[in-house]
C-alpha cells in the first residue's frame, strides 16, 4: 500500500486534530498525544516535496508566513504558551531547505543556523524540528539513516526529558513516511488554511465548555 500526497495531507490534518483535542480537552489521557505524534513528521514529508515542486517558492513561503500570523493568537490562547506556532516552524524549514537546495556545501551550517534560529525564537518543536526537517530531506532506508533519527530522539531524552517523554513515539514515524508514493493526488488548497480554522474552532468550543 502507498498514499499519495492528498492521502497524507488528510492523514496528517486527521492526526493534528486527535493530538490537539488531547492537549486541549483530555490532557490526561496520553493515548491522543501519543497518536498525535505521528503528525509532524507527515507535515514535514509535505514541506520537503512542497519545496521541491512547487512552481511559486516565494507564494508558498507567503501562505505559511500569513497564516501563521493568523493563527497565533489563538495559539497563544488556547495552548497557554509564548511559543510560535508550527507554521512558522515549517516556514523556517521551508527556507532551509531552499538554502541547501542552492547551496549544497554549506548544508550543515544551514541547518545549524536554522536550529539555532528556531531555538532562538522560541518556535514550536524548537531546533528539533529543524533536525527533524534536516533528516527527512534525506528519507532513506539505511542503517545510517535510522542512526541518525534514532540518535535524534535518544538525544532528546539527555537534553530535554520532558519533552522528550512527549515526542518520543515519533521515532516510529517512518514506518509511515516510507508509505509515501510522493505523487501529487487530488488539489487540497484548504491544508495550511485547517490550521487556523480548527484552532479558531476549539478554541471557541474551550470557551463554550469552560461557561
Amino acid at each position: 500500500m502507498t498514499l499519495n500526497n492528498y492521502q497524507i495531507k488528510l492523514l496528517a490534518a486527521m492526526l493534528m486534530l486527535v493530538d490537539h483535542i488531547g492537549a486541549i480537552f483530555f490532557p490526561s489521557m496520553a493515548i491522543f498525544r501519543i497518536v498525535g505524534r505521528f503528525s509532524f513528521p507527515l507535515f514535514i514529508l509535505l514541506l520537503v516535496d512542497g519545496e521541491q515542486y512547487t512552481r511559486n517558492f516565494g507564494q508558498y513561503g507567503l501562505r505559511l508566513l500569513l497564516l501563521g500570523i493568523l493563527s497565533q493568537p489563538i495559539f497563544w490562547q488556547l495552548f497557554r504558551t509564548s511559543q510560535g506556532n508550527i507554521l512558522f516552524t515549517l516556514l523556517l524549514g521551508l527556507l532551509c531547505l531552499r538554502l541547501v537546495r542552492a547551496f549544497p556545501q554549506w548544508q550543515l551550517l544551514i541547518w545549524l543556523l536554522g536550529g539555532t534560529i528556531a531555538q532562538w525564537l522560541l518556535l514550536e518543536y524548537r531546533a528539533y524540528g529543524i533536525v527533524a526537517i534536516a533528516l527527512i530531506h534525506r528519507l532513506q532506508i539505511s542503517a545510517v539513516w535510522w542512526a541518525g533519527w534514532i540518535g535524534l530522539h535518544l538525544g532528546l531524552v539527555m537534553i530535554a526529558p520532558n519533552f522528550a517523554t512527549l515526542q518520543f513515539p515519533a521515532v516510529f514515524a517512518p514506518f509511515l513516511l516510507y508509505l509515501a508514493n510522493h505523487q501529487r493526488g487530488q488539489q487540497a488548497r484548504w491544508f495550511y488554511l485547517f490550521y487556523p480554522l480548527h484552532l479558531l474552532v476549539f478554541w471557541l468550543l474551550h470557551q463554550v465548555l469552560a461557561v
